[in-house]
């Protein structure tokens, strides 16, 4: 192929990608005059529902089910997924009476299907259909039947489900954000379901989770030097002490920062008396607080460790920005 027609090839996939982008486009909007009192009926059935919401397909819409009950179970809806195929070899013992029932299927005429449904009424489930065939099998069998078809897949065949696949995942995001709206479903209820997640250690970790404390933690008493003070440091392996008076409340922080002011003007800094040279009344922060605040509290103030205090301004531990780097919040 000359320089010239490779060049057209490629400019023709551009073309062609783009087209592929407008098709499954049009196809989600086509959705929006379908959002009507029928998506209504539907999310009252899910919300009314006593059990879980089962949400089953087969194929690719399968892979579209198993997201949608992936989202659901991550923002307060319990729900579990079920194949249709499997479900007629044994696994329809999942469902009950109780529980709401989302069959995907873009034809709603597949063999699995056509023997589910009435397996599935028999049990006595709720069922909400999302097909692109609304005189199909599923929907006959459905109560509520959200009509999901598009008048073009982007597929040049015409076979392989692409713009069907979008505008379905499309229509089940709409449902299950109307869901996490309606709830009440709140940041903090998402981390619970996601604590290893980025979102979740910002909302769930504390400051008493990372904190270092016992011998992690240099505590000294005023009186000692700075020879002393640089021991326990090391001891700690920490970069700084908090410095206590005599009742064991909190008035300084000594820390390396300190020891590189003092070294090269000072020769007789290791006999010195650390309340001599330490930082007094230090910013504090108490073991009840955000990890993820006391992060911005560090960066804020472009410091690296932070003693933390008790209500009485004892030092119970100390929390360190490497502290905070491992726990994964940035």
């Amino acid at each position: 192929m000359t320089g010239l027609g490779a060049r057209k090839k490629r400019m023709n996939l551009i073309k062609r990608a783009k087209e592929v982008l407008d098709i499954e486009a049009q196809a989600i909007l086509a959705l929006k005059p379908r959002i009507n009192d029928t998506f209504r009926a539907a999310i009252d059935i899910i919300l009314a529902a006593r059990g879980r919401v089962v949400v089953s397909g087969m194929g690719k819409t399968g892979i579209i089910a198993q997201k949608f009950s992936a989202t659901l179970a991550s923002t307060g809806t319990p729900s579990l997924y079920l194949h249709c195929a499997e479900a007629i070899h044994g696994d329809l013992g999942r469902v009950t009476p109780e529980d709401v029932v989302i069959v995907i299927s873009n034809s709603g005429q597949t063999d699995e299907i056509k023997q589910l449904m009435p397996l599935l009424k028999k049990i006595g489930s709720k069922i909400i259909a999302l097909t692109g065939n609304i005189a199909s099998v599923l929907a006959r069998y459905s109560d509520v039947v959200l009509d999901v078809s598009t008048q073009k897949e982007a597929c040049p065949l015409g076979l392989a489900p692409t713009a069907s696949t979008t505008a379905t995942l499309a229509m089940t995001d709409a449902l299950a954000v109307c869901l996490v709206e309606l709830k009440g479903f709140k940041e903090k209820d998402f981390a619970f379901f996601h604590p290893g997640g980025a979102l979740g250690k910002r909302l769930l970790l504390t400051v008493e989770d990372i904190m270092r404390t016992g011998k992690a933690h240099a505590v000294v008493d005023a009186e000692k030097s700075v020879s002393e003070v640089l021991l326990a440091i090391t001891r700690a392996r920490t970069g700084s002490a908090s410095v206590v008076d005599k009742k064991g409340k909190l008035i300084g922080i000594f820390t390396d920062g300190d020891l590189r002011r003092h070294i090269e003007s000072d020769r007789d800094l290791p006999r010195r008396k650390i309340s001599d040279v330490m930082t007094r009344d230090p910013l504090v922060i108490t073991k009840d607080r955000l990890a993820a605040e006391a992060m911005h509290i560090l960066e804020e103030k472009r410091i690296d460790e932070v003693p933390v205090v008790d209500e009485n301004g004892r030092p119970i531990g100390l929390l360190d920005v490497q502290d905070l780097l491992r726990a994964g919040l940035v």
